[in-house]
């Protein structure tokens, strides 16, 4: 196991958030005066950076990120890049011109949709598959263009003729990290072949090794090595049984019909093997959440995308997160509801029991980010 301790990213809820899933009850909408609190706590305690969801039900990522990134001085932005919903040319000149906004914090999240009602929205009608094979092609023509700085291409869905990125090029070389998640065999495939690192949703570490070998296993036979990060939430306590109750206030006002039609929409509306594995793990049954030790199903009876959460004191939790270290897991993207709150709750009670530093804040400092060079500089 690496004694490396892990990186901790954190989540900006772009869609709000609340005290307790399923209701309207104490919700909290997604202002951007809400979003920088907790961006710039994240900056402030020490998360390594910040997850920007994706979706109709979001404020797009990307402005958000580019509003964010001038008020905070080391956090990383992992934003949403969707294959199908732009060109590669178009995608590669925001890349790098958000790369130079925030000096070099920007993480791409490689997404290519598995809810096919909402990308049929968005003019993408291509089956599963189809939309890997185009993904592919998309990353291709990105890649050269932000590598080389130009690009002739020709694919099945994609034709690049003699394009160019400009006069512009990305702090971070070759290109800002290219992240990814997809637990599909045609998703596995773009994973080994262009990006960075390999993301994976909460699930029991027995499935999580499967299919982190599967992944290696890929990668290695076109000669590359990937970085790993686990998606899941955390609730933690002083101790396992405040924890535990923490929990289950949070799923305290679901009713039994609101679980059954929440469950039914899910599986109807999403083509996504990651988001059936999740439905998978509890069945929507409430005496079945506690999947494996600590790992709890409950966030996932209603709510889209990971529904697990690792739950117990920060003893507990510390020793259930180095187990997923002990797989290859290098990076956590956590969230907590409300996520301003527990955002301080995870680094004052989680930091230390894992040897991350927990960085002071300082009243008064200004947190905006370093001027950016231009290319000639």
């Amino acid at each position: 196991m690496s004694k490396q301790p892990l990186d901790l990213f954190w989540f900006l809820p772009t869609s709000g958030d609340g005290s307790y899933l399923g209701t309207e009850k104490g919700h909290r909408p997604a202002d951007i005066g809400y979003l920088r609190d907790i961006a710039r706590a994240a900056d402030r305690l020490g998360f390594g950076g910040v997850l920007l969801p994706t979706g109709t039900n979001c404020l797009d990522g990307w402005m958000v990120g580019s509003a964010l990134a001038p008020q905070t001085e080391r956090l990383k932005f992992l934003l949403a890049l969707r294959p199908g919903f732009l060109t590669p040319g178009l995608a590669a000149r925001q890349s790098v011109a958000l790369d130079r906004i925030s000096n070099g914090r920007l993480l791409l999240n490689i997404v290519t949709g598995g809810q096919p009602k909402d990308l049929a929205g968005d003019g993408v009608l291509l089956d599963h598959d189809e939309r890997y094979a185009q993904t592919d092609e998309f990353l291709h023509i990105w890649r050269r263009l932000l590598t080389d700085g130009a690009v002739d291409f020709s694919g099945k869905h994609l034709t690049a003729q003699e394009a160019r990125l400009g006069v512009f090029d990305s702090v971070q070389k070759p290109y800002p990290p290219l992240w990814f998640g997809g637990s599909s065999a045609a998703g596995i495939e773009v994973a080994a072949d262009h990006v960075d690192t390999y993301l994976t949703w909460g699930e029991p570490p027995a499935l999580v090794k499967q299919k982190l070998d599967t992944v290696r296993a890929r990668a290695a036979a076109r000669g590359r090595t990937l970085s790993y990060g686990l998606r899941v939430h955390l609730i933690v306590r002083e101790t396992d049984e405040e924890a535990w109750d923490a929990a289950n206030r949070l799923i305290s006002h679901l009713s039994d019909e609101t679980i059954a039609s929440a469950q039914k929409r899910m599986r109807e509306d999403t083509d996504s093997v990651g988001q059936l594995r999740q439905l998978d793990l509890h069945g929507g049954h409430r005496d079945k959440l506690e999947i494996s030790p600590n790992l709890w199903a409950g966030v996932g009876l209603v709510r889209h995308g990971v529904g697990t959460a690792l739950v117990g004191s920060a003893e507990t939790v510390a020793e259930r997160l180095r187990e997923y270290q002990a797989l290859g897991v290098g990076t956590i993207i956590a969230s907590g509801y409300p996520h301003l709150e527990e955002a301080y709750r995870v680094a004052e009670l989680l930091f230390p029991a894992l040897g991350i530093g927990q960085r002071a804040f300082e009243p008064g400092r200004d947190f905006r980010a370093a001027p950016v060079r231009m290319a000639a500089e």
